[in-house]
């Protein structure tokens, strides 16, 4: 099964050119375009793709309330949030309206296919960038950390995923690090992220930092 995507920035020529990238890729398929976030809403309502590529700012209506209204009306459509600006007050805003990533538009062709992939697959996905401005704008690390509540419940292996995950590493890379099978790593971050009580990814790279389990990124 393709992984349906719509594309919504109010600049046609960066759609045509996420178009294309998108269209090299046989398990993708791009559904449709918008130009901006109300008519992106629109066109969620009668496309049902399964991620929407969605521009931060659009002068018609921007990207972080449109994704507040796409996820109150379609849960399962999950919003994957682009661009041109490396500035962290969106990040955390978007995250808020329940987007499910936030990748800089001069991402690589071949990292936004994966973030297009891991999306569809559930996971929360921010570019190292994006997650090392995040961590650092907005974690505050107390004079005496203490680990978060949850953090004995896990096991060891939990807290090596906990620890490498907020690292920013997917699955397949923590996988790869640890020397484990991906599906058993997808096993454990649900653990971990369910023991926590944290939404997502995010939410647990953010506790890992404030606690001081792993160390600065960079």
């Amino acid at each position: 099964m393709s992984v349906r995507v719509l594309i919504v920035d109010d600049n046609a020529l960066l759609r045509a050119g996420l178009r294309t990238v998108l269209a090299s890729d046989p398990g993708i398929q791009v559904v449709g375009e918008a130009a901006s976030g109300p008519e992106g809403v629109h066109r969620c309502d009668e496309l049902q793709p399964d991620i929407v590529l969605m521009d931060v700012e659009m002068p018609a209506g921007g990207g972080i309330s449109a994704t507040r209204e796409l996820r109150a009306r379609h849960p399962g459509i999950r919003v994957l949030i682009l661009t041109m600006f490396d500035v962290d007050d969106y990040v955390a805003e978007a995250l808020r309206a329940g987007a499910a990533g936030f990748l800089l538009k001069t991402t690589e062709p071949h990292a936004l296919l994966r973030a297009v992939k891991d999306c569809a697959l559930g996971e929360t996905t921010l570019s190292p960038r994006v997650l090392e401005q995040l961590i650092d704008s907005f974690v505050a690390r107390p004079e005496a950390p203490a680990p978060p509540r949850g953090y004995d419940a896990l096991t060891e292996r939990e807290r090596d995923v906990f620890r490498s995950l907020a690292d920013g590493r997917s699955n397949a890379e923590i996988a790869a690090h640890l020397h484990l099978a991906e599906t058993t790593v997808k096993t454990h971050v649900a653990q971990v992220l369910l023991k926590l009580g944290v939404r997502d990814r995010v939410q647990a790279a953010v506790l890992a930092h404030r606690a001081g389990l792993v160390g600065p990124m960079g």
